[in-house]
């Protein structure tokens, strides 16, 4: 596998890892007993850190990339295993 490839299904693992990572932590003003601004929606967060969702999405990004890697080099799964739709026909000896 290029680099490059690597590259590029990093970055679409780390967006992926991003959108996951940014509801883990966030709390209203209601949850942390601060006081709202008039017009402020009920629902916005208090303590949003994009750095810390950064630094989460890059190690989660890694991770899956790594795993996603090794297996591309072992072959730990195939397109073979992830056949739900047809079941696999085995040859069976007769004993002849």
């Amino acid at each position: 596998m290029q680099w490059t490839s690597i590259l590029a299904i990093y970055c679409l693992v780390w967006v992926m890892s991003a959108f996951i990572m940014l509801p883990l932590g966030i709390r209203t003003h209601d949850e942390l007993g601060e006081e709202k601004t008039a017009g402020q929606a009920d629902s916005a967060p208090a303590n949003f850190r994009p750095g810390r969702v950064a630094v989460r999405a890059t190690i989660l990004a890694a991770l899956l990339t790594s795993l996603f890697v090794a297996n591309y080099i072992y072959g730990w799964v195939v397109v073979d295993d992830l056949n739900f739709v047809t079941p696999v026909l085995t040859v069976e000896s007769s004993g002849n």
